[in-house]
């Protein structure tokens, strides 16, 4: 037993640390596929933007009890949360939470304090900042720290976030990537990027997608959450696959786990 044991973890160490070693290049073909699936998701939205159906969990009462009870619900937005183009893998999950005692303006603000964000989402938020502000418009730098079983990936990030009022009641968000590098020998002197689109391929793009209300003594609040990854390596199947297509749907509930958690906070302070 302890021999198969011993044989097992030096296979999944071998393995993962191909995976570590092994950079993927993204091709123009994947990155075209990735936006003409954002462009046809904006289309369906387009009634949400314009305040009609402005929550998906309107449409469904199981749902709305389940938000009711607490329980943050994560499903996948389209084709099971995955599809698979040439050279990689689009990944599109729902999520959606109930804050209770809040209001919105207390929701927006502490999703807006982008400087406090390394301690309302760690460990995945390692820093945060603005690096430029006008009105409800940010351009926000994020060092991301993703991290399951061996595998760990960190990467710089910088975003364009977008806040869009409805009304008094109801505001929406679209927040893009416009840059993600993944740094190697991260809080090491030899610390460096690698090229954007040059590396293990774990996180190319991101697109996220937020709706607030507030209604029924606190703020819902909804994610549409579509990100770009690299392809699951030939023969890596069984073991890498399950890391790939977890980890975004994980994230996502982790994210609205602590965005709950850090309004509340506020709420109950004296």
């Amino acid at each position: 037993m302890f021999a198969r044991t011993s044989a097992g973890l030096v296979l999944l160490t071998s393995l993962f640390g191909a995976m570590e070693a092994r950079a993927v290049e993204l091709k123009k073909d994947t990155i075209d596929a990735f936006y003409h699936y954002v462009a046809s998701t904006e289309e369906r939205l387009q009634p949400r933007f314009r305040g009609d159906h402005f929550l998906s969990s309107d449409d469904t009462s199981e749902l709305r009890q389940q938000l009711s009870q607490g329980v943050v619900v994560i499903q996948p937005a389209q084709n099971r949360g995955i599809t698979e183009i040439k050279g990689g893998l689009i990944h599109d999950w729902m999520g959606a939470v109930m804050i209770r005692s809040t209001t919105l303006a207390k929701t927006v603000a502490v999703v807006q304090d982008y400087s406090r964000h390394k301690e309302i989402y760690r460990p995945e938020v390692a820093q945060a900042e603005i690096r430029r502000r006008q009105g409800s418009n940010f351009d926000v730098f994020m060092r991301i720290v993703k991290s399951k079983l061996f595998l760990t990936d960190v990467l710089n990030t910088e975003q364009a976030i977008r806040f869009v009022p409805i009304d008094e009641k109801r505001i929406y968000c679209r927040a893009y990537s416009t840059k993600i590098a993944e740094v190697s020998d991260a809080g090491k002197s030899s610390e460096h990027e690698l090229p954007p689109g040059k590396d293990r391929g774990l996180l190319w793009r991101m697109v996220g997608y937020w709706f607030f209300e507030e209604r029924d003594g606190g703020v819902y609040v909804e994610c549409e959450a579509i990100s770009l990854t690299r392809d699951v390596p030939l023969g890596m199947g069984k073991l890498f696959g399950p890391i790939v297509r977890s980890m975004p749907a994980e994230s996502l509930r982790i994210s609205l786990e602590h965005t709950r958690s850090a309004v509340a906070s506020v709420v109950d302070r004296p």
